[in-house]
């Protein structure tokens, strides 16, 4: 079980503690409604170190990319980040990953913990293009500072505006004392915030300076329970429940994020799934009796018929009601739709909603 730099900071604070992505990580602190209504309303902060962060440098860098990651890569400005997957040749995703420009030439890939070995053995096996690949996940520790309180409760340690990174871009300055840290405008709670990358030297400092000033507008250490729900609340897709290797973007709502403008890994085929249209879709239920829906569960339609099966599912916090995601019969994804989740062998009636289920 691997540890990142924070783990005897979360288990002194009195954190439950989890296996996750072979990581000892902090699943809560005080109670998921309370942490997921701190960073809908103030400000909260993860230790998201586990995430994997690899490096692709050269002048056939971009080359690669585009070749291995379904989003167009040449859309990316120096100081810009793009949300992305990448796609296998059986029509599934090999992972999602942020893909951030550091330079001209170098690019950085920010990926799931669970599969980094998997991401990596992929990309590496698809350059034939002499770029150089370095993978730095061991070496980094990352924070993700979320909430409409993160701008204002970390200015004090920058001297770069805060206010002025736009969403899904990123600055390289000095922060909390520390030389060269990504001040990145992204996350995944959709309240707002950054994502901050320091080498793990520094990461108790950095955790130390982001709670000193964070002090005055409650800012609390939030566990990755509290993530699932807000991302849920949100209708993003989590590795390993929404989207996996037998996943199409297409079929995962991810056209966006698949640009046919180039060629990319199994490219043909995702395109002849887009013109042709997929036999399923995910879709966002709320239910409308009382109940929580759960991974696996089934999706039936009024005639006790099995339609599709629920991949992410939890009890809303800000809505105080049921919420999934699932795939479905495409016939059965418009919204309004009716449809019952088999919870204990009942049938709860549910209808298919437009995403995000919380509007802010």
């Amino acid at each position: 079980m691997k540890s990142t730099a924070l783990t005897k900071i979360h288990e002194s604070l009195g954190a439950k503690m989890v296996p996750f992505a072979g990581y000892n990580m902090p699943v809560s602190y005080e109670g998921i409604n309370l942490e997921h209504e701190t960073v809908r309303n103030g400000v909260g902060v993860f230790d998201v170190s586990h995430m994997g962060e690899f490096l692709a440098i050269g002048e056939k860098a971009l080359d690669l990319l585009q070749k291995v990651c379904s989003n167009d890569i040449s859309k990316i400005q120096i100081g810009g980040a793009q949300y992305n997957c990448l796609p296998n040749l059986e029509g599934g995703i090999v992972d999602d990953l942020i893909v951030y420009r550091i330079r001209e030439h170098e690019y950085l890939l920010v990926v799931n913990a669970s599969n980094i070995e998997k991401d990596w053995d992929w990309i590496s096996s698809h350059n034939d293009l002499g770029v150089e690949l370095k993978n730095i996940s061991d070496n980094f520790s990352l924070l993700a500072i979320q909430g409409p309180k993160a701008i204002e409760a970390m200015q004090s340690l920058t001297e770069t505006d805060l206010s002025a990174i736009k969403f899904y871009n990123f600055e390289v300055a000095p922060f909390a004392g520390i030389d060269h840290v990504i001040i990145s405008a992204t996350g995944y709670t959709g309240s707002g915030g950054f994502e901050i990358y320091c080498h793990n030297e520094f990461a108790e400092q950095l955790w130390a300076k982001v709670f000193e000033a964070g002090k005055d507008f409650g800012i609390k250490p939030i566990g990755l329970a509290a993530r699932d729900t807000l991302r849920l609340e949100m209708g993003y897709c989590l590795y390993g429940n929404d989207i996996n290797d037998s996943t199409s973007p297409i079929e995962a709502g991810l056209g966006w994020i698949t640009k046919f403008s180039k060629d990319f890994i199994n490219s043909e085929a995702l395109k002849a799934e887009k013109e042709t249209g997929a036999a399923r879709k995910l879709v966002g239920f709320e239910l409308l009796e009382r109940g929580i829906p759960r991974h696996d569960y089934e999706i039936v339609d009024v005639n006790d018929v099995v339609i599709g099966i629920v991949t992410s599912g939890t009890m809303s916090p800000s809505l105080s009601k049921g919420i999934g995601l699932g795939y479905v019969k495409t016939e059965h994804s418009k919204p309004d739709t009716d449809l019952f989740i088999k919870v204990r062998n009942k049938n709860i009636k549910a209808k298919v909603v437009k995403l995000p289920f919380y509007k802010g």
